[in-house]
């Protein structure tokens, strides 16, 4: 599948990041690396987190980097912390042991999950995971690509792989550790299409000049974009938010 298609007098990116409720057939997506709710003031402040996905409507948000249970979050679940605060479904996927507990990747949604699958991905400089989570209508996947370009070019290999063996429509987001005209995001473009916003940068919050955070898109039909947006939030997590409003064949 290839394209995307933009509704009519709806830009790629907008202002704001607030998704319309109860749309039916649209489903607003947001990718946020929220660095285990640490801002960039180097507070740990999961309402801060939370306040930020209430404010934008998500349906679904994947997560990256958090921790569950370890010493330095003081035996927190964090992912479970923002989810009681958003009112969301946590989903979590360890892809390490870290500091007495483990560190790794989530979900949160507003609808219950039917199933979940979790997939080894490769990373030198420490193991990443593939989260799948099956819902109604589409499967949700959430990563957190390795800082090791071969690395990244290996798991582009296994995302296409267990891509090729969903049925319904995929939607792929976090925070890939690319560039938009890196090697790793170029293959990814076989199997997927990207429907976030790449013009804007996302990392660091402060001050972005990076875009490494993504949401694409995989389904027999062409996805509309209503709109896709990086979220001007500077200080809550050391990335900004990326939000997606998209319409599919949900059939």
């Amino acid at each position: 599948m290839t394209g995307v298609i933009f509704a009519a007098g709806v830009a790629a990116t907008v202002t704001s990041a607030a998704c319309v409720p109860s749309q039916g057939d649209t489903l607003c997506v947001m990718s946020y690396n929220v660095h285990n709710a640490v801002g960039i003031d180097g507070v740990r402040d999961v309402r801060r987190v939370a306040d930020v996905i209430k404010a934008s409507g998500a349906d679904v948000v994947a997560v990256q980097e958090v921790d569950s249970v370890t010493n330095r979050s003081g035996g927190r679940y964090i992912l479970e912390d923002i989810a009681a605060e958003a009112k969301m479904h946590p989903v979590f996927s360890a892809a390490i042991d870290y500091d007495g507990g483990r560190y790794g990747i989530g979900l949160l949604s507003r609808e219950r999950p039917l199933s979940v699958r979790r997939v080894p991905l490769p990373g030198a400089e420490e193991a990443r995971t593939l989260l799948l989570v099956e819902f109604e209508d589409y499967v949700m996947g959430v990563t957190h690509l390795s800082l090791t370009d071969s690395d990244r070019l290996a798991s582009v290999d296994i995302l296409a792989r267990e891509a090729a063996a969903v049925s319904k429509p995929l939607i792929l987001a976090g925070d890939f550790n690319a560039t938009p005209d890196s090697q790793a995001i170029e293959a990814l473009t076989h199997t997927f299409t990207p429907v976030s916003d790449t013009d804007s940068a996302t990392f660091p919050a402060d001050n972005p000049t990076e875009t490494i955070d993504y949401i694409m898109y995989r389904g027999d039909s062409v996805p509309v974009v209503l709109s896709s947006t990086v979220v001007n939030e500077p200080m809550a997590s050391d990335h900004r938010p990326v939000v997606t409003i998209l319409r599919f064949d949900r059939r």
